[in-house]
């Protein structure tokens, strides 16, 4: 279940929630204030791997003639 970020318009707290995916949160309420329909935050996305960062560019090396995207 993933972590949603929201803030509130009324106040301006900021806080997590687990939630379903695709959930709008439209039925939370502030718990700092107790404001209803907060609004949901962009976030990054996290994982975690073999501990080591790595990045994707889609492509294999050999033969390939798309666009470079500066990884790799």
């Amino acid at each position: 279940m993933p972590i949603y970020e929201y803030r509130c318009n009324a106040c301006g707290h900021v806080f997590e929630e687990f939630q379903n995916i695709g959930a709008s949160g439209k039925d939370l309420d502030c718990p700092s204030c107790g404001s209803p329909a907060p609004d949901k935050l962009f976030s990054a996305f996290a994982s975690s791997g073999n501990g080591g960062t790595s990045f994707s560019t889609g492509s294999s090396s050999a033969g390939s003639s798309g666009c470079s995207s500066g990884f790799g």
